[in-house]
C-alpha cells in the first residue's frame, strides 16, 4: 500500500453564521466525516464565532429567509418550531453536538482576525477550541479533500 492509499481524507468546514441553520450543518457534516474515517476541522469566523462562545450555542436562533424573516417576532416563533423539530427528531442539542464533535476528534478553530475585530479572547470560547489566522486556515484547507462553507 502506498502513502496515497493510507492518507486520511480531510474535510474543512467554514462556519460564518451564528444561526441554527448555520451551526448544525457544519457540526453534523464534520462529525459524520470523522465517523467514516476522515479528519475534520470547523473554522469559525465572523458571527460564526458565537457558536463556540461559552453559553451562546443554546441561545442561537433560526431566521426564516425572505419576507417572513422581516416580520417582528418571527425569529422567536421560527426558533421555537425548529427546536421542537430537532427534539422530535431526537437530535442532540447544539451544545451536546459540539461536545460530541470534540470527543470524536473534530477540530474546532476560531478565526484570530475575527476574534480581534470583536474583542474576543480564547477564554471566551468553550474548552478545546484552537485559534488560527487566515493563512493558517488556508494552509490546512490546501490539504483538504473537501472544503465547505455553511
Amino acid at each position: 500500500m502506498n502513502q496515497e492509499e493510507t492518507k486520511k481524507k480531510r474535510l474543512m468546514v467554514v462556519c460564518s453564521r451564528d444561526t441554527l441553520d448555520g451551526a448544525y450543518p457544519s457540526a453534523v457534516l464534520a462529525i459524520n466525516a470523522v465517523r467514516i474515517g476522515m479528519d475534520a476541522t470547523i473554522y469559525y469566523t465572523f458571527s460564526g464565532l458565537n457558536v463556540i462562545r461559552k453559553g451562546v450555542a443554546a441561545k442561537l436562533k433560526f431566521y426564516p429567509s425572505g419576507p417572513l424573516g422581516a416580520i417582528p417576532g418571527m425569529a422567536q416563533l421560527a426558533t421555537g418550531i425548529m427546536k421542537k423539530k430537532i427534539e422530535k427528531a431526537e437530535l442532540p442539542t447544539l451544545e451536546d453536538l459540539l461536545q460530541m464533535c470534540q470527543l470524536e476528534g473534530v477540530q474546532l478553530i476560531g478565526c484570530h482576525m475575527a476574534m480581534s475585530m470583536f474583542e474576543l479572547d480564547s477564554k471566551d470560547f468553550i474548552e478545546g477550541v484552537g485559534i488560527a489566522n487566515a493563512s493558517d486556515f488556508l494552509k490546512l484547507a490546501q490539504q483538504a479533500d473537501i472544503t465547505l462553507f455553511t
